[in-house]
């Protein structure tokens, strides 16, 4: 459980809202997964939900990785409110592949009070393969959003995580950098608590300018993947990563290596997130190329 008091950049938005107080029922959803093999292939073992967060059936989509589970988190309110507190697990068992991602957006509601918060965690044990890729997120005027989360991961386990992050509803009220907050704090261990990496950014549009130079400066959209795996998938990966830019398209890309041999980190910076998810989605298919020996360009089903 998190203090939030404890919170820095949260302590202006301790204020509660005037409808129902932060984190009580119908605020506090909660979405479980936990993944085993079975019969070769992995299944959607166990799952606890608590409304407004919900988990489709396990679905096996990838012709190419046919014992690959695939599970939609859905959000059954319109977005994340003021008072908010959602919690999301995904427990993924030895040797399992599982692909997780939500049905639509994120979006983070207009708010006057409080804040809105979302914890995860994600644990993979021996020889597990992970991607924990949800849609965008949408931060309206004067949202202010939190997400903590938590990885523990097997030395021989394969995870893959983005997060893409809008300036706001570009398109709809030509909210551009308007929000309050956007806060993200990741961290990364072994299961016996051996640290890897901790890695946290808060965006504060109206404290300074975004669009300055060595921030988001002509860019809108903000996509951040994280590559935790062996040193020789990861090398594989940072050989054959998309990292370069175009002046046409008006994109940035670029790899690093994180700490610790833990894997890779992938930015993108562009115009608009259709853009941003294209370069995202071609890093998967390099992933799981080198992880999986699956050679062909990824896509996101929607249904």
């Amino acid at each position: 459980m998190i203090d939030y008091r404890l919170v820095p950049e949260l302590a202006p938005y301790q204020d509660e809202p005037r409808q129902l107080p932060s984190g009580t029922i119908g605020k506090n959803g909660l979405a479980r997964l936990e993944f085993e093999r079975r019969d070769g292939r992995t299944i959607l073992a166990g799952a606890r939900e608590r409304p407004p967060l919900s988990a489709h059936k396990a679905l096996y989509w990838e012709e190419d990785i046919p014992a690959m589970a695939c599970v939609y988190l859905i959000m059954v309110s319109g977005g994340m409110v003021q008072g908010d507190r959602h919690a999301i697990e995904i427990i993924a068992g030895p040797g399992t592949q599982a692909h997780v991602t939500t049905q639509a957006a994120t979006w983070i509601q207009e708010m006057n009070a409080n804040f809105a918060a979302q914890t995860q965690r994600i644990e993979l044990a021996d020889r597990a393969y992970l991607e924990y890729l949800p849609d965008i997120v949408i931060p309206s005027r004067h949202s202010r959003f939190h997400t903590h989360t938590q990885i523990s991961i097997a030395p021989t386990a394969t995870l893959l995580y983005s997060e893409v992050l809008m300036p706001g509803r570009k398109h709809m009220n030509r909210e551009v950098f308007q929000y309050d907050l956007f806060s993200s704090l990741l961290r990364a261990e072994r299961p016996d608590g051996t640290e890897l990496f901790t890695e946290k950014f808060v965006i504060e549009p109206w404290r300074g300018d975004v669009r300055r130079l060595g921030i988001m400066h002509e860019f809108d959209v903000f996509g951040n993947v994280l590559l935790l795996a062996k040193p020789e998938v990861a090398g594989r990966v940072l050989e054959a990563a998309p990292a370069t830019c175009s002046v046409h398209e008006g994109w940035a890309a670029g790899a690093s290596r994180l700490p610790h041999d833990a894997g890779i980190l992938y930015r993108v910076l562009g115009p608009e997130s259709h853009v941003v998810l294209g370069k995202v989605y071609e890093f998967v298919a390099v992933v799981r190329k080198a992880a999986l020996g699956v050679d062909r360009p990824f896509k996101r089903p929607y249904y």
